[in-house]
């Protein structure tokens, strides 16, 4: 599934409809955001996070997420499973993506299968 571009409303939706989502929250004339555009858009493909929704939204387009970045700036990435967060930060480098993919993927929630 490639990278499904939102809004606050969407994501509120979507956290919900995939048991694992990953949130990358981007904003204008971040330069961070477009050098981890394709590294993004490939791990959405990739089949090994076949079982992870990619969302995509414009934090300066988006109060809720705006608001979550709080003092943080772009690219600031959210985990989700079952529509509940389990970790967010701001990452800047193709690895720190992978190592939060590769946790997500892992994540087990207390009597889940």
């Amino acid at each position: 599934m490639s990278v499904i571009d939102t809004n606050d409303i969407g994501l509120r939706t979507l956290i919900h409809d995939y048991p694992k989502v990953v949130a990358k929250f981007t904003s204008e004339n971040c330069a961070i955001c477009e050098l981890l555009a394709p590294s993004f858009e490939k791990y959405s493909l990739d089949p090994r996070y076949s079982g992870i929704a990619f969302l995509r939204l414009n934090s300066d387009e988006n109060p809720v997420a705006r608001q979550m970045m709080a003092q943080r700036v772009a690219p600031f990435f959210v985990a989700y499973h079952r529509g509940r967060m389990l970790e967010c930060d701001t990452l800047q480098h193709e690895q720190e993506v992978t190592d939060l993919l590769e946790r997500l993927l892992d994540y087990r929630s207390v009597g889940a299968n």
